[in-house]
């Protein structure tokens, strides 16, 4: 089963393709590295598969994905192609974006019955919420960034002059990329208010300690989403999948196993 939008286009992938479920796995604003241990971790139970967003990574992105309506609209238009069913969505930051566009528009499109299973949003960004604005991501430094997104800021600190000039221009490359899928606020104004639409059983588990996107926005969220049950990941941060691997499987692995 190959979801990739573009021909080549990269993804990472664990897991049996006889497996009973496959889970898409959406990676955020760090690329695919960012998501290796969800995909690795759910390979023991899932088909799990992780694509490199187009654009991301030195790869190419087309005109036609200009937005992550744009690029959910994408993904939801290939799984239905390849006949998806029941796929779990699991995105970080940037892609719980994606994941819950996803989720919205399927559930307006009668022709995506049965194509989404599940939700499960890490630390999301993409909504707007009153009192609870997401960090300005291109206002800070790498210093900055590590102390925004990290519980433990020392792991996460990625210092510039140790970078190659190929990372660096790919790291670049990048954050024009996120300008311009997810705009400055990396939010959406309309979000929000078309949760309530989201027909599948949804998880939100949020960094106790995430400064890009605090644990009250994360409430907010999953309060707009019906049903949704939210977790917050002790001593972690806007990756808790990467500073704290198993408390976030604990949090994760009951909703899956119920699915």
């Amino acid at each position: 089963m190959n979801i990739s939008l573009v021909q080549g286009l990269p993804a990472l992938r664990a897991g049996s393709p006889a497996a009973a479920r496959t889970a898409l796995v959406l990676h955020g604003g760090g690329g695919p590295r960012t998501v290796a241990p969800l995909v690795g971790h759910l390979a023991a139970t899932m088909h799990a598969f992780a694509p490199t967003h187009p654009g991301w990574e030195g790869t190419t992105r087309p005109d036609s994905i200009a937005s992550v309506p744009q690029l959910a609209a994408a993904y939801l238009a290939r799984v239905r192609e390849i006949g998806g069913r029941d796929v779990v969505l699991i995105g970080s930051s940037i892609g719980g974006w994606v994941a819950l566009e996803m989720a919205v528009q399927a559930a307006a499109d009668d022709r995506c019955a049965g194509v989404i299973g599940a939700v499960v949003v890490i630390d999301g960004v993409g909504a707007a919420v009153d009192g609870e604005p997401v960090a300005d991501f291109f206002a800070l430094d790498a210093r900055g960034l590590a102390e925004a997104a990290w519980h433990h800021p020392e792991r996460g600190y990625l210092d510039p002059a140790r970078l190659t000039d190929e990372q660096r221009a790919i790291q670049q490359a990048n954050g024009r990329t996120i300008a311009a899928v997810a705009g400055r606020s990396m939010s959406d104004p309309t979000l929000l208010g078309r949760l309530d639409t989201v027909d599948v059983p949804a998880l939100v588990v949020w960094g106790e300690s995430d400064r890009i996107v605090t644990p009250a926005y994360g409430r907010a969220v999953a309060r707009a989403i019906p049903g949704a049950r939210f977790v917050e990941v002790p001593e972690a941060g806007h990756l808790p999948h990467l500073e704290a691997p198993d408390a976030t499987w604990a949090a994760m692995e009951p909703f899956l196993a119920k699915l």
